[in-house]
């Protein structure tokens, strides 16, 4: 059985979420702003949920067509086998947007699409919906089934949280981004809640991000559990039982580092990640080279980009000081703070965090 899927990635991400499909055996057979389009059958879906770690959510489509009125649009919505996705009688959402097509509201699509799957006798109020993204584009209208449920991010660790808390899915990206290569050591010197440190980590154990959560996919009525048994189980047997290096994590504030601590346990790497509270001036590298991976603020605020050009020419200081030859990855939002450090790290991949538009720089630090 064929299924032809959609992996919904931050913009900017997109060769990072194919490279990572390409990682799994799932190949990527179209690139957009905003995901990668890929073949697979139930076997590499389920894969694509539990392993992806840049996603945020992986649809399958259910049906295309065209449709320029609504009464083409009903007549083949009311086509759609909707069964194959959610059990009768379950509740259902939609998600729809409407770009150059004579189908311009998308309420009234909803609407319709509503209509065409109470007729196939779901829409009851019970449960968590099964949600349907919807897409009209030039005339043309996409559905599909959304296997993941809550959002990819949602890993299942991640109930305490400094300021600015880093989402799951991008903090993993950064340190794909990055090049770290797995077992040298990796350095996050002002960690916020830990999420750098703790995605470092499932990354060098070879941790399914979705290892302690539940997808959609899971209540559809064609899930072949035991095929789904055997994808987890499998996962669970590549993980291995320590990091390979040594992976540190550190923060001024006393309150993100019992964050961090809390996160790490409840994510099965707190023995993995050495957290402990101090500013980046006591800053204390394992030996060797390795990799300094991290996202300061962005000085948005007015009158903090001030404040915070001394931390930036302090943080480069400290880089060139005790970690000559390191690698550097780091979210700017801030070209000008970003100057004050004097390392003049290159764009690897633009995106945005908390609606900011960021970059993440990265380069070397001079031996």
């Amino acid at each position: 059985m064929s299924l032809d899927c959609y992996a919904i990635c931050p913009p900017g991400v997109e060769a990072i979420t194919a490279g990572e499909l390409t990682g799994l055996n799932l190949r990527p057979t179209a690139t957009e702003p905003g995901g990668v389009s890929f073949r697979t059958d139930r076997a590499g879906l389920y894969r694509a949920n539990l392993h992806l770690r840049t996603a945020n959510r992986v649809i399958v489509r259910v049906a295309e067509f065209p449709a320029t009125t609504f009464h083409e649009l009903e007549r083949r919505a009311r086509r759609i086998s909707w069964e194959s996705v959610v059990p009768v009688g379950a509740a259902v959402a939609f998600r729809v947007t409407c770009r150059k097509s004579k189908l311009y509201h998308a309420g009234a699509v909803e609407q319709r699409l509503v209509e065409a799957a109470e007729r196939g006798g779901l829409g009851g109020a019970a449960g968590t919906p099964q949600e349907f993204i919807v897409r009209v584009f030039r005339d043309q209208v996409t559905v599909s089934a959304d296997s993941s449920g809550e959002l990819l991010h949602m890993r299942g660790y991640r109930l305490a949280t400094a300021k600015a808390p880093l989402r799951e899915t991008l903090a993993a990206a950064v340190v794909l981004g990055s090049g770290w290569d797995r077992t040298s050591p990796l350095v996050d010197p002002m960690c916020g809640a830990g999420t750098i440190p703790i995605e470092a980590a499932l990354l060098a154990r070879g941790m399914a991000p979705g290892r302690g959560r539940r997808f959609a996919f899971e209540q559809w009525p064609d899930l072949d559990a035991k095929l789904w048994g055997e994808v987890r189980a499998k996962a669970e047997e590549q993980v291995l039982k320590r990091a390979p290096g040594p992976i540190q994590g550190s923060d001024r504030d006393a309150g993100a580092i019992s964050a961090s601590e809390s996160n790490a346990t409840r994510a099965g790497v707190a023995g993995d990640i050495d957290f402990h509270q101090g500013t980046i001036s006591v800053l204390e590298p394992p030996p060797g080279t390795g990799w300094v991976v991290t996202n300061p603020p962005y000085g948005v605020r007015v009158g903090e980009a001030d404040k915070l050009r001394d931390l930036f020419a302090r943080f480069g200081q400290v880089l060139r000081t005790r970690c000559p030859g390191w690698q550097v990855a780091m979210l700017s939002g801030n070209r000008a703070l970003e100057a004050q450090m004097g390392l003049g790290l290159e764009d690897r991949f633009r995106t945005s965090n908390g609606g900011i538009p960021v970059r993440l720089i990265t380069g070397g630090v001079p031996t």
